[in-house]
């Protein structure tokens, strides 16, 4: 479905017309340009690429540049895609904002978490740990997590201590609540993922 690439610029909140308060995030979502339409007769499935942000030329490979020449002067930071079922009615060049969302309706938001590093399995896991009394040993650990002689090796899927974090998610069903137009930001009931000033994705629902 189609959406917008912005960035997260953190929380606050929004009084409702009853006076309950309201926790949004608030997203500078766009403007994108498209930069690639995709057709069933051309790539066999119907999506448009489009683009966000901008930076240097230098910075940017000649595969890339060779990629945006439909769109001169426009290097974008990054390059989402949204499939959509008429994508013939948009062009190359074309700019979208977030004139294409409306208040009350229900949006997916795509980020990556904040990486937190290695963590053991009661940050990770949300385990109970041991008892801190009576001589026990073993607080924070995981505890056994192996069998004796059948099947003589650990069980796959465990929960155990690992990297936590940084890995991409889709935080579904929130809800718009204030769309404004003039700066371009999206007030949306609730958390999405990823860090202040983090790109995220914005899609209507299906």
């Amino acid at each position: 479905m189609l959406g917008l690439i912005g960035k997260k610029m953190g929380m606050t909140r929004l009084f409702s017309q009853e006076g309950l308060a309201v926790p949004v995030t608030v997203i500078q979502a766009g403007p994108c340009k498209v930069t690639q339409v995709k057709t069933g007769e051309t790539d066999g499935y119907e999506a448009i690429q489009v683009g966000y942000g901008s930076r240097k030329e230098k910075n940017v490979n000649r595969a890339a540049k060779g990629h945006l020449a439909k769109v001169p002067g426009f290097m974008p930071v990054r390059l989402g895609e949204f499939r959509i079922p008429a994508a013939a009615e948009y062009s190359v060049g074309q700019e979208l904002d977030v004139t294409i969302f409306q208040e009350g309706e229900k949006v997916d938001v795509i980020g990556v978490m904040k990486g937190r590093g290695f963590q053991g399995v009661m940050r990770r896991h949300h385990f109970n740990g041991g008892r801190a009394t009576h001589g026990n040993t073993s607080h924070r650990v995981p505890g056994s997590v192996g069998a004796s002689a059948d099947p003589s090796r650990t069980w796959k899927n465990l929960k155990l201590p690992g990297q936590m974090g940084n890995v991409r998610r889709t935080q579904k069903n929130l809800q718009v609540v204030k769309v404004d137009v003039e700066r371009g930001i999206l007030f949306i009931r609730g958390a999405v993922p990823g860090p202040a000033n983090g790109l995220v994705t914005v899609r209507k629902q299906k």
